[in-house]
């Protein structure tokens, strides 16, 4: 019985594992959609050049 709770247990920890790596990935791919959109868009500066592409 032992057994079988022990392999239920690694089932839900490895669909858990699963389905959070999954989300994470669509997550990080709207943030670079994000970030390419933003790197495509930026403003210029008063003299009609491009700004430097990160902010910090």
């Amino acid at each position: 019985m032992l057994g079988l709770i022990l392999v239920l247990l690694l089932v839900l920890l490895l669909f858990g594992l699963g389905f959070a790596v999954k989300v994470l990935w669509w997550i990080g791919v709207v943030v670079l959609a994000v970030w390419l959109l933003g790197f495509l868009a930026r403003g210029t500066t008063s003299t009609g050049s491009r700004g430097r592409w990160y902010r910090w």
